[in-house]
């Protein structure tokens, strides 16, 4: 064996033994959701044939030919009886692309399929892809949204400026995707959402109206809107049923992750709220309900956060950042939520639906002033010492 066989045999061994490491739940929790101790998915878990020329006539170093920065904000959906995420994988060229893992028990031992997803262009190609939430509709089809970015060639001597628009895709095996057109709308959109559900005979989205890429300017929240026909879909009328507050974690942005979950009581929403901090912006995640007979009527809303980055959570490429747009729903009420950490990994959180519920519906709402925070304090206390 010559020495560069050993260091690509090396190089093999070590790579398995990260994919094959177990994850557990870290200790002592807050009793809504446990978070477990090692990511699920890093830029480290793209195959190496993805990364590495082996031929040693080529490469004679053994480098890295494509680097891959982060693994991110994936879609997530029960495939065949294994956890699989649609991650959006970022290369060292700031480039997005969706790839394929699935892992057979949702915590650990994730694994990338051969190659990315060819992901077909629309009529103007987009420049980045990225952050696609994943929805089997009642229709038969597995929709894929997501957002696509442009330069905004109104500003041709800018070259931060940007255009975000709705993306829709749809496939029957995540292998093979029909590219449908993109969303029409009004307003610049990045966090557009299918919900699972006809709704009157039509599909609806879950929208997030900004006027510009960055800014949400008069987009008041998450927009809530119906379409006929998903193959030309248009938005003529949108009304926001989740709106944005002044000093809250939500008062610069807010917008749906994945679809949201049908219980009995409701159906269950997880979003991502985003204020403005000293540091820059930080999004964290939070829950609400909304009936089940009307996704658009908000039945239960926890004040604050849900789940916030935490110890190394917090360092990355954007620092102060959490993030999701899947999560797992099965059978027997176990729920897996998918979240990235500062743009940069993935990390998995499981609960129940009966947790969830219970944490939406007893949790109390954000009285949106400090004398409110304090008398819900309070309550509590008198409460607990009425027990001894």
């Amino acid at each position: 064996m010559t020495d560069f066989e050993k260091r690509v045999e090396a190089l093999k061994a070590h790579h398995e033994e990260l994919l094959s490491r177990k994850n557990s739940p870290k200790p002592f929790g807050n009793g809504i959701y446990e978070k477990y101790v090692n990511p699920i998915i890093t830029a480290e878990h793209t195959p190496l044939e993805w990364r590495y020329d082996f031929c040693e006539k080529d490469n004679p170093y053994l480098m890295q030919r494509i680097m891959m920065n982060a693994t991110l904000n994936a879609g997530a959906i029960k495939w065949n009886g294994k956890y699989v995420l649609v991650v959006r994988v970022e290369g060292a060229d700031r480039k997005s692309f969706f790839a394929v893992a699935e892992s057979p028990n949702g915590i650990d031992n994730f694994r990338f399929w051969d190659e990315p997803i060819t992901m077909p262009e629309d009529t103007i190609p987009a420049t980045n892809i990225y952050d696609m939430r994943i929805t089997a509709h009642e229709d038969g089809w597995i929709y894929g949204i997501f957002c696509a970015e442009r330069h905004d060639d109104s500003n041709p001597g800018d070259l931060s400026a940007a255009t975000a628009t709705a993306a829709i895709a749809r496939t029957k095996d995540l292998v093979n995707w029909e590219r449908l057109p993109d969303l029409k709308t009004k307003s610049q959109q990045r966090n557009v959402v299918l919900h699972p559900e006809f709704v009157d005979g039509k599909y609806a989205f879950y929208t997030r109206p900004q006027d510009g890429f960055i800014d949400t300017g008069s987009g008041g929240g998450i927009g809530w809107a119906l379409v006929d026909d998903i193959t030309n879909a248009e938005i003529v009328e949108e009304k926001i049923i989740n709106a944005r507050h002044y000093h809250t974690i939500m008062e610069v942005k807010n917008g749906e992750g994945p679809h949201p979950i049908k219980t009995k009581k409701g159906w269950l929403h997880l979003a991502h709220g985003v204020r403005g901090c000293a540091s820059g912006l930080r999004y964290v995640l939070y829950m609400y309900m909304t009936s089940p007979d009307d996704p658009t009527q908000v039945i239960a809303q926890p004040g604050g956060y849900f789940l916030v980055p935490e110890g190394d959570e917090y360092i990355g490429d954007v620092m102060n950042v959490a993030f999701a747009n899947g999560w797992i729903a099965d059978e027997d009420g176990r729920v897996f939520i998918y979240y990235a950490s500062s743009d940069t990994r993935l990390h998995v959180a499981t609960s129940t639906i009966d947790k969830l519920v219970d944490y939406c519906m007893n949790t109390p709402e954000d009285g949106l002033y400090t004398a409110a925070s304090v008398q819900t304090i309070k309550k509590l206390i008198a409460k607990n010492k009425s027990l001894y």
